[in-house]
């Protein structure tokens, strides 16, 4: 049910966003949402056109009085995130979202609300319906499965579109303008080792850790924060006669890892040491790490494990965790510090029976310079005998000062709101970057209403940074 309080201006935006929350759609189901648009297009008399990935573009013609002008590309995805808190019953492949106007704020009950990036969608469906609206013709491309991997901007049909110029509304902060993006790849590293049954002297250990931050492994990669498989394996450096049993941290590939365990044997002589070693280590890490990572605790307790593998072995294993990078690899010369240019993220780990996985992720703007770092990763999977597994990478979206959609759109923020919009690029993947691999001459520019905490059951639209937004994007539509 509609919120007594809910938006009404923009109105057709507003209708539009209220009817996608009601319609599920979770990444690899935007079935029911895309038969949404096709009805509306059709409906206004508007032809679509698909791909085989279910990738939609609608043909929106000019207004009268602008049939002679360039067509502009409007780009959304269809997919949302699916969150919820544990207390929360919902089905996201069924239930409509329940929406919550708060202090100026619109959210989801306990769930995502799918403002990433569905308010984007409804924008470009009211440049659509609403009459009001002077407009280029238009060509609405919605792209699918973009939340899991970029899948349906990856495998788009190019031969869908015939613009040069292109509008993504899928950023997350009004009054900021996007013109560049990363791109990235990553590995997967396995190795098997031999286990044997664990000294009958030994004494077995399991050390968890807990209370870092964590983070997304682009845009908060700069804030130094503390990454769980590296701060377990400083612990354990040198462990005299340490064979390792298991191992179990982080969650994904684009994420910092924040907690995790490690499980191990020592003789007892070292043991009586362990405690002593932990709690350095930890001290040592709250002297250099942020204040978001100062609840860093180590959990060592007694534990019992089956089988581990040889010391040598787990002297290897120890040595890979502290020799793979992670973090901030270069700065932008352009921008320095205010954006980072090349990182990688140390994601995950694991070790069972045995077997033995790693996995690292890297961000790139130039595909160039990450060379140099792919490169030495090679060369450390070849040195440890790991097996490697690539991970589908995006191109990015190199930043372009000088575009003229820029300038253009610049110039207009400041006549309409008398400031100077911010210009940026993002440590992040967006389609920007695939879609510009596949059309090299697209101009492109990236901007939205603010959302805050996306991705989490948290996430919030403000309200009241949708009407400026919408006036700006007709404004621009105006004027190109």
């Amino acid at each position: 049910m509609k919120p007594a309080n809910y938006p009404a201006d923009p109105a057709h935006l507003w209708r539009h966003f209220y009817n996608i929350t009601q319609i599920p759609r979770p990444s690899g189901q935007e079935a029911a949402v895309r038969q949404y648009i096709i009805a509306e297009a059709e409906q206004a008399g508007y032809a679509t056109k698909m791909d085989d990935e279910g990738n939609l573009v609608v043909a929106v013609p000019a207004s009268e009085g602008m049939a002679g002008r360039e067509t502009v590309i409007i780009q959304n995805h269809l997919d949302m995130v699916t969150v919820k808190t544990a207390d929360k019953a919902h089905d996201f492949s069924r239930d409509p979202l329940a929406l919550v106007v708060e202090d100026g704020w619109l959210r989801a009950d306990r769930t995502t609300l799918g403002a990433d990036n569905g308010v984007g969608c409804a924008a470009a469906l009211a440049l659509m319906t609403d009459p009001q609206v002077q407009r280029p013709p238009l060509e609405l491309l919605f792209t699918v499965d973009e939340e899991t991997g970029l899948g349906g901007a990856l495998r788009l049909d190019p031969e869908l579109l015939t613009g040069t110029r292109m509008l993504n509304l899928d950023t997350e902060e009004w009054q900021e303008l996007y013109v560049g993006c990363t791109g990235g790849g990553g590995w997967e590293f396995h190795r098997s080792f031999a286990t044997a049954a664990p000294s009958a002297q030994a004494q077995h250990w399991t050390l968890a850790i807990k209370g870092l931050a964590g983070g997304h492994s682009g845009i908060q990669i700069h804030q130094q924060l503390g990454n769980a498989i590296k701060l377990l394996g400083q612990c354990l450096q040198g462990l005299e006669g340490g064979q390792l049993a298991a191992l179990d941290v982080g969650v994904a590939h684009n994420v910092i890892p924040r907690e995790g365990a490690i499980g191990f044997t020592c003789p007892q002589a070292v043991s009586e040491q362990l405690q002593v070693r932990v709690e350095q280590v930890r001290q040592e890490a709250l002297g250099y790490l942020p204040e978001a990572d100062k609840q860093l605790e180590f959990v060592l307790q007694p534990s019992a494990h089956g089988s581990v593998l040889g010391a040598a072995e787990s002297a290897e294993i120890l040595d890979m965790l502290a020799v793979f990078p992670h973090g901030v690899q270069a700065y932008s010369l352009a921008l320095g510090a205010e954006l980072v240019d090349l990182s990688t993220n140390l994601a995950m780990a694991r070790l069972q029976q045995g077997e033995f996985m790693l996995e690292s992720s890297y961000r790139f703007f130039n595909a160039a310079q990450s060379l140099p770092l792919q490169h030495s990763v090679m060369a450390l999977a070849r040195a440890y005998r790991l097996t490697v597994k690539d991970v589908v990478g995006y191109p990015g979206w190199q930043p372009d000062l000088n575009s003229p959609l820029l300038a253009q759109a610049s110039a207009l923020h400041e006549r309409l709101f008398g400031g100077v919009p911010a210009v940026k690029a993002i440590h992040a993947g967006l389609e920007c970057g695939i879609l510009k691999g596949k059309k090299t001459d697209l101009d492109i520019l990236s901007f939205g209403p603010t959302i805050q905490g996306a991705h989490s059951p948290t996430e919030r639209l403000q309200i009241n940074t949708v009407k400026p937004f919408w006036q700006f994007l007709t404004a621009l539509l105006a004027q190109m």
